[in-house]
């Protein structure tokens, strides 16, 4: 048993990898630029965010201006999800795939790790406060106005132009592909009809994710601003009159402009007193202008790969007790995943793990495509 475990282990972790890079979507979109060493689970690593350098006009003479002084901030990445999928399988089934047959357990255990994982990057819509669309209504039932309203969103919050991606949930995505301006192109393109792959269009590489998340709006209504001294740039502001309190990631306006904000937190229970929000206010708000939070959606995402930040780190492949453990990475969609076998009473059990963490390093990136 011992021999035709060393011969397996490598084919099982091998045939694992090619099903977690089959049925993950997000690990490929964003930014994977911090592999690295092994960790633990609570290790942290920074995503330095470059300050901003300003141009300025050329006067020639004898003294050079001072240089912009460069002040980087950072985004921890805390790697704090360590998912396992295991599951034992008998001699006979050992032998299956020592003759190159693959078990349904292997498929699904690399599956819910790969949902694990999507579900985590996608749940970072709680930082963006970028909206399009409206919320409780499906996105492209008979047009592309959501897909345009996220460009403009996204253009001015100075979202790079190129590497854009638009995630869509199975309902909007089935709208997407039925549009004719999808299924047939200027150029004779029927990839969509034919596949049902959309493709890059309007400046997106759309996908489809049947993970996309719903978020629940929190109870909070009636509110009204209470502070004649806020100022522009503030990220709290006190509140009075309303009812209930708002959920992490709630939208809301401020009557008098049209920005979205996004709820970080609030004081006050069981009605609030303040509410704390990004990002910082773009004009100062007046005091009892009305505070209007939009209702429960499903958030498509549509953003920039820099948006976002996903770290795998393997897991140490050594095993004082005595099992057989393996690590791979794979370099499409940068995750590492490790394999540990242990020999059990007439079984042998097959345990797939990874760890990983996500961050939302710049939510201006982003902009939450309702529905």
């Amino acid at each position: 048993m011992a021999n035709n475990l060393e011969a397996v282990i490598p084919k099982v972790l091998a045939m694992g990898m090619m099903t977690l890079r089959e049925n993950t979507v997000m690990p490929r979109l964003v930014n994977t630029d911090y592999q690295g060493r092994a960790a633990q689970k609570g290790s942290t690593i920074d995503v330095v965010i470059p300050s901003a350098v300003s141009a300025n006009p050329v006067t020639p003479g004898g003294t050079a201006p001072p240089g912009t002084d460069l002040q980087p901030t950072t985004v921890p990445i805390r790697l704090d999800n360590w998912y396992e999928a295991s599951f034992s399988i008998t001699d006979k089934e050992l032998a299956e795939i020592d003759a190159g047959i693959l078990p349904m357990q292997i498929s699904e255990a690399v599956k819910s790790l790969a949902n694990e994982v999507d579900r985590s990057i996608l749940a970072l819509y709680k930082k963006v406060y970028g909206v399009a669309g409206t919320a409780g209504t499906t996105p492209f039932a008979t047009d592309l106005q959501a897909a345009q309203q996220a460009r403009l969103v996204l253009n001015r919050q100075l979202c790079p132009p190129q590497d854009r991606r638009m995630v869509l949930d199975v309902e909007a995505d089935a709208n997407a592909t039925g549009l004719p301006a999808f299924q047939y192109s200027a150029s004779g393109d029927t990839i969509t009809i034919k596949e049902g792959v959309i493709g890059r269009k309007l400046g997106f590489d759309w996908y489809m994710s049947q993970n996309v998340l719903r978020h629940t709006k929190g109870t909070a209504a009636g509110y009204q601003v209470n502070q004649t001294n806020h100022a522009a740039g503030s990220k709290t502001v006190a509140v009075d009159t309303g009812t209930g309190i708002p959920a992490i990631g709630d939208i809301f306006r401020v009557a008098g402009h049209s920005q979205t904000y996004v709820v970080t937190g609030w004081t006050g229970s069981p009605n609030i007193t303040s509410i704390q929000y990004e990002p910082g206010a773009k004009v100062a708000f007046p005091d009892d202008a009305a505070i209007t939070f939009i209702n429960s959606h499903v958030a498509n995402l549509a953003f920039n790969r820099f948006a976002f930040a996903l770290v795998s780190r393997p897991l140490l492949d050594v095993d004082p007790l005595g099992s057989r453990v393996m690590t791979m990475s794979d370099p499409v969609s940068q995750l590492t995943m490790r394999l540990e076998v242990s020999r059990l009473y007439k079984q042998t059990r097959w345990s797939f793990d990874i760890l990983w963490g996500v961050a939302c390093p710049r939510p201006e990136f982003a902009v939450r495509v309702l529905g």
